[in-house]
């Protein structure tokens, strides 16, 4: 819980005038039936009709006072609630788009969505509850024992007997349940991950009429949280009717031993309407404190869940340039004999290879250099580790042996404000946002509306957008499906090079435009940024054929390497597909 506090910790004096006008407002209830039972028994005897007029009136002003005490309170709780949730949103944001490539393996993205989330919303719900239940619940519960103790120890020693039942009944249930609702958030994150996955794949679900299928499978997660969430709601909800009862049999002794002192002369009929009123003050304070327990109990599960993204160390720091490893080799981008594995799955996401329990290295002994302005092409088959050369170029990950240089420096001395900038990238599977086409171009960079209209012309998405109505303003819908597959990687190519990168690196990101398109294309590249060094990761022999140089991989290693036409003379592979995709 120390994380919830960290964040309310700005708002103490907001917290301490909620807690204040709690207070009052909860004394002022308290003494409603105490006010009252001084009405029956002491004015009402008198009958003096001013008398009694003066005391319902401060009847009637204090339960104003209670009324407006509450009103304020929950409004400024409300807001330290959503002020305190919203910073514990915008650093798990922060984090989560700021964690390197293996600690996004570890939590998941599904994982990542639910915290942010339904674990937040837990947060804020116990935010909000504490600063009132938090001081109401006890209150009520201990000023009305205390109350009852001065009126008829008697009857008050019954309530004495019974709280610490109910206390103990309420706390002992409430450590059960937060284990229970732990496994309840996990089973949130296997749910965002199947609708992540249908929502995705959508159209091949219709296509392939699994829609049975696919409702099978989110049955079965769904089924599951279903059952977790039952049990953890049916072990948190036993203490509300266990409580009622031990109270419903106190209130029942009361009465009768009320009746009895009554009957005797030794007890007010006002005090037993005052016990009456303080037993429902005292049930409401206990179910308060169930209620608050509740929360705790979900809120710690969330808190632990969150906390762990928000206190996660940042792996990929820059290295001091004392420790860096040094090159003498040329070429802007130099791979210096480069290891890599990926690490042990934690989440949904992980990219594991296992033999026999032992992890298989991803890339081995990747060699190779690529000259300032120059081009290399990178071909293989799925899964061969070509997009992992990307990654660690970038440094998402780090490599587990040799080294990687940009302009004879460590990839590892680079801040990631400083490394990333000098890349324009189109991804596999990357993405277009529910915004203009300009905005998608440009991506919030410093970029002129000239230079965003050359970056579509040398990508070929000029024609497609001037042919719009309202051209560059045009929206996209969410993942850019109101464009074709072509359009949305034309708009990608031009995202990458609207900003005049230094290294452009294009993932496999032509596969859904035409031969013509495609060559047309490559040689803007070449004739407009010839001075940028260019990566292309292709599928298709024609996409890379007239690059400086192709590595050919496979299975994470290098089997050719050279120009088209030297391995086309030394690599058997690389021909044979040549042949098989060039007709020849």
């Amino acid at each position: 819980m120390k994380f919830i506090f960290s964040y309310m910790k700005k708002y103490r004096k907001l917290v301490a005038a909620v807690m204040l006008i709690k207070l009052a407002g909860t004394l002022g209830e308290l003494m409603l039936p105490y006010v009252l039972e001084h009405l029956v028994d002491d004015v009402v005897p008198e009958k003096d009709v001013k008398l009694v007029c003066l005391w319902g009136s401060i009847m009637i002003l204090l339960a104003i006072f209670v009324r407006q005490a509450n009103v304020r309170a929950n409004r400024l709780s409300v807001r330290v609630a959503k002020e305190s949730t919203y910073e514990i949103r915008r650093d798990l944001f922060w984090k989560s788009i700021n964690l390197s490539g293996s600690q996004l393996d570890e939590f998941g993205l599904p994982s990542l969505d639910s915290r942010m989330t339904s674990d937040s919303y837990n947060l804020q719900s116990f935010i909000q509850s504490v600063q009132s239940l938090g001081i109401r619940a006890p209150i009520l519960l201990l000023g009305g024992i205390l109350i009852t103790l001065t009126m008829d120890t008697g009857l008050a020693a019954i309530l004495c007997i019974m709280a610490p039942i109910m206390i103990i009944a309420v706390v002992f249930v409430s450590m059960k349940g937060i284990p229970l609702y732990e496994k309840v958030q996990q089973s949130v994150d296997d749910i965002v991950r199947t609708m992540r996955e249908n929502i995705t794949g959508i159209r091949v679900v219709k296509a392939l009429s699994k829609e049975d299928y696919e409702m099978r499978r989110f049955a079965g997660v769904n089924e599951r949280m279903t059952k977790r969430d039952i049990r953890a709601s049916i072990i948190m909800a036993l203490p509300g009717p266990v409580l009622t009862a031990i109270l419903n049999v106190g209130l029942t002794v009361v009465v009768l031993v009320g009746a009895v002192r009554v009957n005797e002369g030794t007890t007010q009929p006002g005090v037993i309407l005052a016990f009456l009123t303080y037993f429902n003050m005292i049930l409401m304070g206990v179910m308060a404190l169930n209620r608050v327990f509740m929360l705790l109990s979900k809120a710690n599960a969330s808190a632990n869940r969150i906390a762990a993204v928000v206190c996660t160390k940042e792996e990929l720091l820059p290295i001091p340039a004392e420790e860096a490893a040094v090159t003498d080799r040329e070429g802007f981008i130099v791979f210096d004999h480069v290891d890599f594995s990926y690490g042990k799955e934690k989440g949904a996401d992980a990219r594991e290879q296992f033999d026999g329990g032992n992890r298989q290295k991803c890339l081995e002994n990747i060699d190779f250099s690529v000259k300032k302005g120059g081009s290399l092409g990178i071909f293989g088959a799925t899964g061969c580790g070509k997009t992992t050369i990307i990654n660690l170029l970038m440094r998402f990950y780090d490599a587990d042996g040799g080294n990687i240089f940009i302009d004879g420096r460590d990839v590892r001395t680079f801040d990631k404000d400083e490394l990333h900038p000098l890349f324009g990238v189109v991804f596999q599977n990357d993405v277009i946002f529910a915004d203009t086409l300009r905005e998608n171009i440009s991506f919030g960079r410093d970029v002129s509306a000239e230079e965003i209209e050359h970056a579509a012309d040398d990508a070929k998405a000029r024609e497609f957008i001037e042919g719009y109505e309202d051209t560059y303003e045009h929206r996209a819908t969410v993942h850019g499906s109101n464009l074709s597959g072509g359009q949305r990687q034309r708009i990608l190519i031009a995202r990458a090079l609207a900003a005049a990168p230094e290294i452009l690196i294009l993932d496999d990101s032509s596969s859904a435009l035409d031969y013509k398109t495609d060559a047309a294309l490559r040689r803007a590249i070449r004739e407009h940024h010839s001075d940028t060094t260019t990566i292309i990761v292709a599928q298709r022999i024609s996409s890379i054929m007239s690059l400086d140089d192709i590595l050919v991989l496979e299975e994470g290693k290098i089997i050719g390497h050279g120009t088209h036409e030297e391995l086309m003379r030394s690599c058997s592979m690389y021909r044979e597909i040549y042949k098989t995709q060039m007709g020849a």
